[in-house]
């Protein structure tokens, strides 16, 4: 076992959850997080947001994993604690920041690591390991309880050896957290179905890409073309742009916004190349800084020229492998070219899969990863199982291969669906539930911040409002209807009422209707206190 994996290691307490290794600037309850430095080390009193979701579904923490220094690099070697050994080769770089975690999955030590993602922190390791690196949609986790590295962009990302574990474990965490002012819910995408169209560089783009880099993402896209994807060239010049900004700007002084103060108090265990970069936010002014967020507004603008010709994106993961010795001879500049391919996602708010590509003929992994727009996690998810089913490969280091097809849970063509009033069961709209295919799955009820009326006219029937004081707890269902029946349950509900993002007790945010129009209430009767538009219902009867 390479010791430097581990910061903390300890004996998972027994179960037959799945072994789970944490980045050590992720809260885990009782046990220090250190973010790569000793001295700034603190002893946390309750989990991450996310270690807690996934420690209730079972899994089982056996430690917290070696990382760059404040989550700030991508090479894996900025750490007092060591370099995580890289599997494949020692005189290779692990990737980083999220070292430890790609290493202890690639090595068999764990089935699911949590790394975080800034700028490729959860991709560019799981490349060099020839794993699976998930980084989810912006806000679709929370990172209430992580160490922020740019907390307006970071993500906590997972790192498994197959597709399907990555995707089981993003849904257990994913889930709008109040707690957290970055954490977002989705909307209602209507995502491609079958065959998909991959935006590719012109070719200028990828000179700089290593030549067994190269032939690893053109075999990819082999397997891609095979699996009937249509392959485009999309004009990749927003992206790279939007990637040069992130160490050049706005972002760097949010890094120094982070950790800034403990830097300048200095200390030996300091990483220099990390404590340098975080320094020079200092002489970013907020003129620059604007000027920064106006120039990534028309990026973001640009790209929505490329994802309109285009459902996904497929990229080298990186440009090379470098060694250990290149990175000592140039720290910045070898870290710097690793970005190239990765920088951009989370400043263009994209979600993205790395999924290995194949071995060169030294036996090194080469990865690619699949872009998509925001929300489109289930999609870049699909792709990426498909291509690891294709290729067979080995799974990390271990020598074991996948069963295939991977199936990734909830991805049976449906959509969930909160509902509280017609179109529940014993309600007329039942019957119009059942014809569009649709399933109950039970009983929910929402956070205490709704409150239920009766509609004026006829039918009679129920609207949930968002209350911003004196909110209650209102009960529902929750149903999963066909992707492509939705617009026909759209035009069964009248125009007062609209999908949105409706939060439960448990945590966990649903798309349900919600009235949209405050017209609506004009006449209205609240009937919050019965807790149901059903239980209402028994009680006028009974009166």
């Amino acid at each position: 076992m390479n010791d430097a994996i581990f910061i903390h290691r300890v004996e998972p307490p027994p179960g037959d959850g799945p072994l789970l290794a944490v980045k050590d600037n992720i809260d885990v309850a009782g046990m220090p997080t250190t973010a790569g430095c000793p001295s700034f080390a603190y002893l946390p009193e309750r989990d991450a947001a996310c270690v807690a979701r996934l420690r209730a579904w079972g899994a089982r923490i056996i430690g917290k994993t070696n990382l760059d220094q404040f989550a700030t690099g991508l090479v894996g070697t900025r750490s007092p604690y060591g370099t995580p050994r890289n599997p494949f080769d020692a005189r290779r770089v692990p990737g980083g920041s999220s070292s430890g975690s790609a290493v202890a999955v690639a090595t068999g030590s764990c089935r699911l690591a949590l790394g975080t993602d800034t700028a490729g922190s959860g991709r560019v390791p799981a490349a060099f390991c020839n794993i699976i690196g998930f980084k989810p949609t912006r806000g679709w986790i929370s990172t209430q309880g992580v160490v922020p590295a740019c907390r307006s962009l970071d993500c906590v990302s997972v790192f498994a050896l197959t597709v399907s574990e990555a995707w089981e474990a993003v849904q257990v965490m994913a889930g709008y957290d109040p707690e957290d002012p970055w954490s977002r819910s989705p909307p209602c995408v209507a995502l491609p179905s079958g065959r998909c169209t991959i935006g590719i560089p012109e070719d200028p783009w990828l000179a700089e890409c290593d030549p067994d880099w190269r032939a690893g993402w053109r075999r990819a896209l082999g397997m891609l073309r095979d699996a009937g994807h249509r392959i485009t060239t999309i004009d990749f010049a927003p992206f790279a742009e939007a990637a040069a900004m992130l160490y050049g700007g706005a972002w760097v002084a949010e890094r120094t916004a982070a950790v800034g103060e403990h830097i300048a108090r200095g200390g030996p265990d300091l990483d220099p190349t990390v404590a340098r970069i975080i320094a020079g936010g200092r002489g970013i002014d907020a003129v620059q800084a604007m000027r920064d967020a106006y120039r990534l507004a028309e990026l973001r603008r640009l790209a929505e020229a490329a994802w309109a010709r285009c459902d996904a994106l497929c990229l080298p993961t990186a440009p090379c492998h470098p060694t250990l010795a290149e990175v000592a001879a140039d720290p910045i500049g070898v870290n710097a070219r690793l970005g190239r391919f990765t920088n951009f996602a989370n400043l263009l708010d994209t979600c993205a899969v790395a999924a290995p590509a194949g071995f060169t003929q030294d036996g090194l992994p080469v990865g690619v990863t699949l872009y998509a727009p925001a929300w489109h996690d289930l999609l870049v998810a699909r792709l990426a199982a498909g291509l690891q089913d294709a290729l067979g490969l080995t799974l990390g280091a271990t020598g074991r291969r996948a069963p295939a097809p991977q199936r990734l849970s909830g991805d049976d063509g449906l959509i969930e669906i909160a509902v509280f009033g017609l179109h529940m069961r014993g309600q007329p709209g039942e019957r119009q539930m059942l014809a569009l295919g649709a399933r109950c799955q039970g009983r929910i009820v929402t956070a205490a911040r709704y409150r239920l009326f009766v509609l004026p006219g006829e039918p009679r029937r129920p609207g949930l409002w968002p209350a911003l004081e004196g909110g209650r707890a209102i009960a529902g269902e929750l149903w999963r209807l066909p992707r492509h029946r939705l617009g026909e349950l759209l035009a069964l509900v009248p125009p007062s009422l609209g999908l949105g993002s409706i939060a439960l007790a448990d945590g966990r945010s649903v798309r349900g209707f919600l009235l949209t129009d405050p017209a609506a209430l004009a006449g209205a009767t609240d009937i919050s206190d019965a807790g149901s538009w059903p239980a209402w219902l028994a009680a006028r009867t009974a009166s």
